[in-house]
């Protein structure tokens, strides 16, 4: 497909998602050549309504030159008027044909010849032998662009059949923000300037994306625990998801499976391992087979990550070169380091399997420092905001998320430090917000 076409369906992929009717739009696509029957089924097999729109659209964008006008006259000719003509417009040199009925041709079966059983043998010896009904002769529908379609190897699951979780609830769930901001003297913990703008940030952006959003600031151990205690009681039935958002100071501890520890105001820390627990299957039943999202914005550790050199042609210009505000999401320098190791809090729940449907988004690499502006808020809050906004209703959690990892990458603090987030992914499926208009 051509750039210019693939950049309208991506401009208008809101739309279409939401409005496209495809109970006769399958047929009138394979007609014309534009997918094959087995790609119909495919994108039939990705989930909800919603969901096949959003496969489709983004399959069509791979189906050679001629699938964008095809598809513009697949929509005039199934009634959907209005967004064929939306496109158009974008795309003037694109002449539409006048809308004609779809037409599918079916083969006539003739009905079998009844006898009785005494008959049989007659028929048998006498009877000219019965040939088989003829069927039309039909070759397989081409391609725009008669692309070669590969076979699927046996035993092999495509990256498009993966399913997408049940998104559609209004509101989509809850979302906890723990904000922690000024920290006891007694902590040697320093306060977080700047934390409020990436929480005023994320408390708009999750009730854009339809959540229901509380925000607790200044949380002692004790109360973050309650908090999360309280959220893994509530009845998440009417739900399709739950995220967890906690802007601290961190640390690096052992674990087993999350690593990282989040600091109340009072200088304890409570692990990411103990925090994820409050939602799995087990502790959280009416979440159970539904995705659990947590983002961390502290550090995963002290350790300042200067890079590495690379070549010029891999050199991308930096996001930040030098800013003199911003600070680090970690322990005081001057603590020691044995807090890191024989003071956790160990994790009663350690023998249960690793749960499933949880991700875990850290802002920084374990045991690494994480960069926070003190005027525009940390570097993984700001990019992961504009990046939902710019991003949530066309593409998925994960890949989402693998851009934030890349723009932050980019930036460098004091012109020499560096910041990599990472995530702990254990999702099984694709994850789609709701991106309301």
């Amino acid at each position: 497909m051509e750039e210019q076409h693939k950049k309208i369906l991506q401009r208008n992929r809101i739309n279409l998602v939401k409005n496209l009717d495809l109970s006769n739009l399958y047929d009138a696509l394979v007609e014309k050549g534009v997918f094959t029957q087995d790609m119909i089924d495919e994108i039939q097999s990705s989930g909800t309504r919603r969901d096949q729109a959003r496969q489709l659209v983004r399959d069509l964008e791979t189906r050679g030159s001629r699938a964008f006008p095809l598809f513009l006259e697949c929509l005039q000719e199934t009634g959907q008027h209005d967004l064929a003509k939306t496109l158009q417009n974008e795309s003037p040199a694109v002449q539409l044909q006048p809308a004609k009925p779809v037409q599918v041709v079916r083969p006539i079966v003739q009905p079998l010849p009844v006898t009785s059983p005494m008959d049989v043998n007659k028929q048998r010896k006498d009877a000219a032998p019965v040939l088989p009904l003829e069927r039309p002769i039909t070759t397989p529908s081409p391609s725009p662009e008669q692309e070669y379609l590969r076979p699927r190897p046996p035993g092999r699951t495509r990256r498009d059949s993966i399913q997408s979780y049940k998104m559609d609830a209004s509101p989509c769930g809850h979302c906890l923000i723990i904000n922690n901001v000024e920290f006891d003297p007694q902590s040697e913990l320093s306060n977080r300037k700047g934390s409020n703008i990436d929480s005023d940030k994320l408390e708009r952006r999750f009730k854009a994306l339809n959540f229901i959003v509380e925000v607790k600031t200044n949380l002692r151990q004790r109360q973050i625990k309650h908090e999360l205690s309280v959220l893994s009681k509530k009845d998440h039935s009417q739900y399709d998801c739950c995220v967890v958002i906690i802007l601290s100071h961190g640390t690096e501890v052992s674990h087993n499976r999350f690593p990282g520890a989040v600091y109340g105001v009072d200088g304890q820390h409570v692990p990411v391992q103990l925090i994820t627990n409050y939602l799995n299957g087990q502790h959280c039943p009416s979440l159970q087979s539904k995705p659990k999202l947590f983002f961390i914005q502290a550090c995963g550790g002290g350790e300042k990550d200067t890079g590495f050199e690379v070549s010029p042609d891999e050199a991308q210009p930096s996001g930040d070169i030098y800013r003199a505000d911003d600070q680090m999401d970690a322990i005081p320098m001057s603590s020691s380091s044995d807090s890191l190791s024989t003071s956790d809090e160990v994790d009663a729940r350690a023998s249960l399997p690793t749960p499933s449907d949880i991700l875990v988004s850290y802002s920084t690499f374990p045991g690494y420092v994480s960069w926070r502006d003190t005027e525009s808020g940390s570097w993984f809050v700001e990019t992961l905001d504009r990046i939902l906004e710019e991003n949530a209703a066309a593409d998925d959690l994960v890949t989402m998320l693998v851009m934030v990892n890349n723009e932050v990458s980019q930036n460098s603090a004091k012109g020499l430090y560096k910041q990599m987030p990472g995530s702990f992914n254990f999702l099984r499926k694709h994850l789609y917000f709701q991106a309301l208009a």
